[in-house]
């Protein structure tokens, strides 16, 4: 197991619809099978409109900390979304966190109707080197589009998450994890969500 300070603090961000909620899931559920006392805190906007979404997870072997991660301690950000990864950086980040973030934007009402602009991903991950000590990029909808069904992005994020460097989970909990979440789906999605899992997602 790698060697962190407690507690160790993920945010995984992105919006509405997005599957955090499950994401967050599966990582307390490998975590919890690794052994760690979990706790998870969700912050939530306008999430049924594409409104923000956090979800907060802290473990520790030792105690349970209080649920939301308090402002610049994030030892992993993950974000379904270029600008909320900038947004959650911005706030939890510091000069040692990692970044995994999706490169495939969302764009929010206000920029369909062209009544604000939406920032060059290349500007969006500049900005993110900026606040954070390493900052991996992927296209995870893409991926996930390979692997069958696009809305799986959010297990080829976990599936990076998995890789991460300093992460004091194994691979094998998420695929336990995973398992059980799959438990009652259809043939079909079970089988998007393993191969969305399996695709190699290399952060190195």
């Amino acid at each position: 197991m790698a060697q962190f300070r407690e507690p160790y603090n993920l945010i995984i961000t992105g919006v509405g619809g997005q599957g955090n909620i499950m994401a967050s899931g599966l990582v307390a559920l490998a975590a919890s099978a690794a052994g760690f006392k979990v706790v998870v805190g969700e912050t939530y906007g306008a999430s049924q409109r594409g409104g923000s979404v956090a979800s907060h997870i802290r473990l520790s072997l030792r105690q349970s900390y209080g649920p939301l991660v308090p402002y610049g301690q994030a030892d992993v950000i993950i974000s379904f979304e270029p600008l909320e990864a900038l947004r959650t950086a911005a706030k939890y980040a510091n000069l040692e966190t990692v970044v995994i973030v999706n490169t495939a934007p969302v764009y929010p009402v206000s920029v369909i109707l062209k009544e604000a602009d939406y920032p060059q991903t290349e500007d969006i991950i500049e900005g993110l080197k900026s606040l954070a000590g390493r900052v991996f990029s992927l296209d995870a909808t893409g991926l996930a589009r390979e692997a069958g069904d696009p809305k799986a992005q959010n297990i080829v994020m976990i599936n990076a998450l998995s890789n991460c460097p300093g992460l004091p989970l194994r691979r094998c909990h998420f695929e336990e994890a995973l398992d059980e979440f799959l438990a009652g789906a259809s043939s079909e999605q079970f089988a998007i969500n393993r191969q969305a899992f399996a695709l190699a997602v290399n952060l190195g």
